[in-house]
C-alpha cells in the first residue's frame, strides 16, 4: 500500500526523531556560564551515536533569567530577603552533571526528564526563595522514585561556583569533584566531611516526603540532602566535575594520574583548552567503554 512504511523503517524514523529531540537538550557553547574570575568549559561524549545517559546543564543565572525584573518585583512586594538572594546570583553560576545507569540511546529519556524537571523547578525556586535550594532535589528524587524502574536510577551532582572560587554542591551517588592545585601541581586531598554523598536519584524514597503512605521496608529512606563546600583558593586552581566514563577509563589508569600530569602541563591554558586536551588524551589512551562527561572550572583571578 502506497505511503505505508515498513515496520523497520518506521522504527528507524522514530529513533531518529527521538535522537533529534534528546540532542536538542544538550548544552550549546553559548550556554556555558560567563563569570568574573572563573572560566568554565566542558564536554559530554556519548559512547554510542550522539546521545546517551550522561547530561550536563549549565545555569548562567544572569542570562537564563531576568534577574533585574525579579529583584524589582521582590523589592516592590517587600520581599527584601528574596531580593538580596537574587542579587547574589549575579556572582554565581550553576552546573549539574548527571549519569543515568546504562549508556544506550534510550537512556537519554531519563536525562531529558531530569532536564525539564530541574529547569522548571529552578524557576519556581527563584520566584519563591530567590535561589535554588535542596528542596528541588528532594522533589526530583521523589518524582523519579515513583515513576521510574528501580534499575533506571541516576547519579547527579549539582553545584554553584561563585566569583571568589567557592563551590557549594550536593551529590547523589556521583563521582566526587576533584581539585587540582596549580601551586603544588597535583590533585589535592579533600576531607570526607566536605564530600558527603547520598544515594543515586530515584533509588530510595525521601524521608521527608509528606505523601509517603507506607514504610519502605528494608531499603529505608534517603536522608535530607546536605550541602558541601570546597574552595579554589589560588589563581590557576582547577575543579573537575565528571562521570564514571572518566574515572574508570582505561581500567582506571587514565584518571587521576594521567589527567594530573596533563593539568600540570596546562597551567596557563583556558578551561576550553584543558577540556579539549582531556578529551583528546582520553580518546588517544583507549577506546571509551562508557558515556563520558567532564566540566572544567578554573579560577583566573
Amino acid at each position: 500500500m502506497e505511503g505505508k512504511k515498513d515496520p523497520r523503517e518506521r522504527l528507524i524514523d522514530e529513533l531518529h526523531n527521538f535522537q533529534e529531540i534528546a540532542a536538542f537538550l544538550n548544552p550549546s557553547p553559548g550556554e556555558i556560564p560567563r563569570l568574573d574570575c572563573v572560566d568554565i568549559a566542558g564536554f559530554s561524549m556519548p559512547l554510542a551515536d550522539v546521545i546517551g545517559g550522561d547530561h550536563i546543564i549549565y545555569v548562567d543565572f544572569g542570562r537564563r533569567y531576568n534577574l533585574e525584573r525579579r529583584i524589582a518585583e521582590a523589592t516592590e512586594k517587600g520581599r527584601t530577603a528574596v531580593a538580596e538572594k537574587l542579587k547574589q546570583l549575579t556572582q554565581r553560576a550553576g552546573i549539574l552533571v548527571a549519569d543515568v545507569s546504562g549508556h544506550r540511546m534510550t537512556d537519554a529519556l531519563i536525562a531529558a526528564m531530569l532536564h525539564q524537571a530541574f529547569l522548571l523547578g529552578a524557576q519556581y525556586e527563584l520566584d519563591r526563595d530567590g535561589e535554588i535550594t535542596t528542596r528541588i532535589f528532594e522533589h526530583i528524587n521523589t518524582r523519579f522514585y515513583r515513576t521510574t524502574a528501580t534499575n533506571k536510577y541516576f547519579t547527579m551532582i549539582y553545584g554553584e561556583i561563585n566569583t571568589e572560587g567557592r563551590f557549594r554542591f550536593i551529590s547523589a551517588g556521583h563521582q566526587p569533584p576533584a581539585v587540582f592545585s596549580r601551586e603544588f601541581g597535583k590533585f589535592m586531598k579533600i576531607s570526607k566531611d566536605r564530600l558527603i554523598s547520598f544515594p543515586p536519584v530515584g533509588l530510595l524514597p525521601s524521608g521527608n516526603d509528606p505523601d509517603v503512605r507506607s514504610e519502605p521496608g528494608l531499603i529505608g529512606y534517603k536522608k535530607r540532602y546536605r550541602v558541601n563546600e570546597i574552595n579554589l583558593l589560588s589563581v590557576g586552581d582547577i575543579l573537575l566535575l565528571f562521570t564514571d566514563g572518566l574515572a574508570e577509563h582505561a581500567e582506571g589508569q587514565f584518571f587521576p594520574a594521567e589527567v594530573e600530569r596533563l593539568l600540570a602541563d596546562c597551567a596557563d591554558c583556558s578551561a576550553e583548552q584543558i577540556s579539549a586536551q582531556i578529551r583528546s588524551a582520553l580518546l588517544a589512551r583507549a577506546a571509551p567503554k562508557d558515556d563520558t562527561s567532564v566540566v572544567v572550572i578554573r579560577r583566573t583571578k
